[in-house]
């Protein structure tokens, strides 16, 4: 069996073709994450001087700001269910951690 027919089977899909969109959405959504921090820090601190509470806050803010871009990347793939369902589990998982 396949590292893509296991994935396949673990994710739930249809077809190969639908894990390689997952995929695609992935490192999509990796590569934004990655190419919007250098401009984003070069804006606000053009001295290039980085304080430790921005790099703090960027990956606090970062979280809920991959999710929306995961759901967005989904969308115009084709994949928004496996994304919705994707984010609803983890999110369920999250929460259910807190709670104990």
């Amino acid at each position: 069996m396949s590292w893509i027919d296991r994935l396949q089977v673990r994710w739930k899909v249809g077809s190969a073709l639908q894990v390689v969109m997952i995929l695609i959405v992935f490192a999509c959504t990796g590569f934004t994450v990655l190419f919007i921090k250098r401009p984003l820090f070069e804006y606000w601190f053009p001295l290039g001087d980085r304080p430790l509470w921005a790099s703090t806050l960027y990956w606090i803010l970062i979280f809920p700001v991959y999710n929306m871009i995961l759901l967005l990347y989904g969308f115009v793939f084709g994949q928004f269910y496996f994304f919705w369902e994707f984010e609803k589990r983890f999110f369920k998982r999250i929460f259910n951690i807190f709670k104990q």
